[in-house]
């Protein structure tokens, strides 16, 4: 098997993702995952397009991660995770695509506008 690259993105995180044949090693800007994120819920969003595919020990995963915050980072690696298992094995396009996983989660943060301290918020009106 060859190398598949893909790509994933959540908020201003990009996430590329190289997966091959291995043992089950992921690693994330040359750290082990679990190491490179402690939160338990985060690694389970990173397993979890793995455990539905049965694919956990199956293969060997390295990312390179950058902008944004810990759980966009994590959902971006999640999206680019999910688009490689369905091109390793169309079968697994059902289970991810019923769990959303394969759709990219297209809010950013609003623009700040002119004349006002946040995107939405106002200065404290007075009328005397």
């Amino acid at each position: 098997m060859e190398v598949i690259n893909t790509t994933g993105r959540r908020k201003a995180s990009v996430a590329r993702l190289y997966m091959k044949a291995g043992k089950g090693a992921i690693t994330i800007n040359g750290k082990d995952y679990k190491e490179y994120f402690p939160q338990a819920n985060i690694q389970f969003n990173i397993e979890d397009p793995l455990n539905l595919s049965d694919n956990l020990k199956s293969y060997d995963i390295k990312v390179n991660v950058n902008g944004g915050g810990f759980k966009g980072q994590a959902e971006a690696i999640r999206l680019a995770l999910s688009k490689a298992l369905v091109i390793a094995n169309e079968e697994n396009k059902k289970a991810l695509k019923e769990k959303k996983y394969l759709t990219r989660d297209a809010r950013v943060v609003e623009r700040k506008k002119y004349g006002k301290p946040k995107a939405r918020k106002s200065f404290q009106f007075s009328k005397r």
